[in-house]
Formats: structure tokens, sequence, C-alpha cells
């Protein structure tokens, strides 16, 4: 049985709670992220642009990008890809609280460039990109593996497929961080 004093105690702490429907994270101080009007993406702090950043040096054969649909197809590709990692159980974590628009894009940015189909990458380096997400082996290969199907999905040749893997398997280096 309550005593007097802890009831009313506990009467006041109630009173001052915050009532149903608070935004909690205003009454915490959580900073509200706005995304920019014209991009739809939040805003990232500054960091050195370079195509270097892509991870690797473009391919020389012209006929690659063909091969992908142009720098359209890529970008479909592209988008696919983060939208199948979403829904992936495996991997669906690592991508909850990012910003899956600009993901998009420099992903797509990213495989246009590596497949010289006349795009500059303009995200940031992979460690940088990468370093606080915990990256597992079996994570990148699910990752891997939504990328293939999303090519496989596009008709993209499976020689194709393979010129592009191979550009970006040396990345994992960078990625992997556990």
């Amino acid at each position: 049985m309550l005593s007097i004093t802890t009831a009313a105690a506990v009467l006041m702490v109630l009173q001052q709670a915050p009532a149903e429907g608070t935004d909690w994270d205003k009454a915490f101080g959580v900073e509200e992220r706005v995304r920019d009007p014209e991009t739809g993406e939040f805003p990232v702090d500054p960091y050195e642009q370079d195509n270097a950043n892509a991870g690797a040096a473009p391919s020389e054969d012209p006929r690659l990008a063909a091969a992908f649909g142009g720098r359209e197809g890529i970008k479909r590709i592209a988008a696919r890809t983060v939208e199948l990692s979403e829904a992936d159980p495996r991997i669906a974590a690592i991508f909850a609280g990012h910003d899956m628009v600009r993901l998009k894009r420099t992903l797509g940015e990213q495989l246009c460039y590596l497949l010289d189909a006349g795009c500059d990458y303009t995200g940031r380096d992979m460690r940088t990109a990468h370093a606080e997400m915990g990256v597992t082996k079996a994570d990148l290969n699910a990752l891997v593996e939504n990328l293939q199907a999303a090519m496989r999905e596009a008709r993209v040749p499976f020689a194709a497929q393979n010129r592009l893997l191979a550009k970006l398997a040396p990345m994992s280096r960078e990625v992997v961080t556990r």
C-alpha cells in the first residue's frame, strides 16, 4: 500500500508527463532532419567530391554502358538494387535510417561512372561512406545478390554483369568493416 506522500509524488509525476501524441523527438531535443526541397535528400557534411571516390577506374569498353541500357538503365538498376536491399531481411537494418534518395542517386552515379556512361561520381569514398555501418562479408554478399537480381531483371547480359562485378569486387576491402 502506498503512503499518502508517495501517492502524491506519483500523481505529480503523472501530471507533468507529456500528453498522448507528444512529439518525443521534440520533447527530448532531437533535431528534425529536413530534406532539400529540390533534391529530396538530407543535407550532409561537406566533403571533397572526386571521381576517384568511386573506388575504381571507369571501363574502357564503350559498349558496356549500352549493355546496361545507358544512363537511364543504369539509374533504374541502382534504384532497384536499393529497393531490393531495403526489403531484404538479411540487410534491411543496415539501410534503416539512411537517406535512400541520396543512396539511389550516388549508387547510380557510381555505376554510371564505372561503366563509362558519361557521369561523374559525387559521393563519398567507400571507406568513409561505410565506416560506421559495421558491414560484414555476408551483408556485402546479400547486396551483391540484390544487384545481380536487378541486373537480371533489366536483362543485362551475364558477361556484362561480370565485368561490372569485377570492378566492384576490390572495394570490399573498403566496405567490410567486421
